[in-house]
């Protein structure tokens, strides 16, 4: 079968363009085992690299997996980057010497070297030799995971991290008379025909079968379901989008908002926040997403479950999902304080800030000279009367900010009596793990001051208070929590 080439170019020309891959004069890695496709790949981009004015080097895995194989497979690539005076970037790894599965590892090397590359600016892109059939294999592989819409649409075509599969619309058969009919060589690795692989086993033996059974198309049609299913997700994206953190991070989502939104999107927002909170959706499947989406249709008001990589546990309205095994008991803090000035929760983004204020409207520094206050007043609860805590005789009071514990209790400003802390807790629906860092100030060891419950009565500011101690929180970015 003779394939012409200039069609071949064009059409992966259009595919490379239509998906944005190569900005022009960028300098693109292609990631090259020695195998048909990513020689293929090779020639193919060197043949189109003028198009975009691009700046093309090897880059190459020896996985010490096949022993002079490997190497012979690197001394062929060498050779050939030098033919055509590319650069070489290679990097040896001892793959069988790592305790995890073979494949999995691998790929994962892989990809760390290509980061890596990507990082350190010696390239901008990395690209990557799988053709449709591959994409058939993915997808097909993933069905009978049992994966859901995401995984289906299988490997795409560019990534965030700046990796590019110019050759997806392309058979592997294409490939392979298309190197014949021009006498390129290629490597062979003796792994791909190893049927203990589940890889292997698809592509040798069931991806034939269906074809001769079913659908000679069958790459193709997989091919496309693909397309539907990464073009469905990339609008749900955009549609639910939201900042992704910097790293894995609890992630809280409320009950009442995945049971009144139709499945398709809570299924949506539950995956979202998993891998915002253990940074990958690896080992996730349906069950996991659908344990979830129970726990928020449940009529009970707590519940926890661990899943692979994370911590779910849910406290009156709120669902919280944070990376296993980060979920510790939160550490008892006590912290003196000086008004005025601020302090920083330990373990959180927010911050607390003391304010002695003088019913003119002046703020008292730390010499004793009132200020005008520089922003507008903001009536709040949280005011203490600053002379019932000021120094006497002298004497500093010993104030002091500190974490909830177990037993406290004290009288909030317009109660009657006293009452633990932990009923309000739970009459304020408070979720389980706000607890353990929650702030309370305390004067001579007597609690005077609780967040979102406020001043207790016996230290709170009124209309006959000359001077007050001001409680302020306010999270990184300067705005105030939901909960004072």
């Amino acid at each position: 079968m003779v394939v012409s080439e200039r069609r071949m170019l064009d059409r992966i020309a259009q595919f490379i363009t239509r998906h944005q891959m190569l900005p022009r004069s960028s300098r693109v890695g292609m990631a090259v085992s020695g195998g048909a496709d990513s020689v293929f790949l090779f020639h193919v981009l060197r043949e189109l690299a003028p198009r975009w004015n691009l700046q093309l080097s090897v880059v190459h895995i020896e996985h010490g997996m096949r022993g002079e194989a490997s190497k012979d497979d690197a001394g062929f690539l060498q050779d050939l980057a030098q033919s055509f005076g590319l650069p070489f970037h290679i990097r040896s790894v001892n793959v069988p010497a790592i305790d995890d599965n073979q494949e999995q590892a691998a790929r994962r090397v892989r990809h760390a070297f290509f980061e890596e590359l990507i990082a350190s600016g010696t390239v901008d892109r990395v690209a990557t030799g799988h053709t449709r059939s591959d994409q058939a294999e993915t997808v097909l592989y993933r069905i009978l995971r049992g994966s859901g819409l995401a995984g289906l649409a299988g490997i795409l075509p560019v990534t965030k991290e700046g990796l590019v599969r110019p050759l997806l619309e392309v058979n592997r058969a294409e490939i392979e008379a298309w190197l014949r009919d021009r006498n390129i060589t290629w490597r062979e690795d003796a792994t791909n025909q190893d049927r203990v692989y589940a890889r292997n086993r698809l592509r040798h033996e069931i991806l034939p079968l269906l074809r001769e059974a079913f659908n000679p198309r069958l790459d193709e049609t997989l091919s496309n379901m693909a397309i539907v299913a990464r073009d469905e997700e990339s609008y749900w994206e955009s549609t639910l989008s939201r900042p992704q953190p910097p790293v894995p991070s609890p992630q809280t989502l409320r009950a009442s908002q995945l049971t009144a939104t139709p499945p398709a999107v809570a299924r949506r927002l539950i995956r979202r926040a998993i891998a915002q909170a253990k940074g990958d959706l690896r080992q996730i499947d349906f069950a996991h997403v659908e344990r979830i989406l129970e726990m928020a249709r449940s009529r009970e008001g707590h519940d926890r479950v661990q899943l692979p990589g994370l911590d779910v546990s849910r406290s009156f309205e709120w669902i919280r999902l944070a990376p296993g095994g980060t979920d510790e008991p939160t550490p008892d803090f006590s912290i003196a304080i000086d008004p005025p000035g601020s302090v920083e929760l330990p373990g959180s983004q927010t911050r607390i800030t003391f304010q002695i204020i003088e019913k003119t409207g002046q703020v008292i520094e730390k010499t004793g000279i009132a200020q005008p206050i520089k922003q507008p007043c903001v009536t709040v609860v949280n005011e203490l009367d600053w002379q019932r805590l000021e120094p006497r005789n002298g004497v500093l009071p010993s104030l002091e900010l500190r974490n909830w514990r177990p037993g406290d209790q004290y009288q909030p400003a317009g109660q009657s009596k006293h009452q633990k802390i932990k009923f309000l807790f739970q009459e304020a629906r408070v979720p389980l793990w706000e607890r353990g860092n929650w702030p309370i100030i305390t004067y001579n060891g007597t609690i005077v001051w609780t967040r979102q419950f406020g001043a207790a009565a016996e230290f709170a500011a009124d209309p006959s208070t000359r001077i007050v101690l001001r409680v302020e929180i306010s999270s990184e970015n300067g705005t105030r929590p939901s909960r004072l």
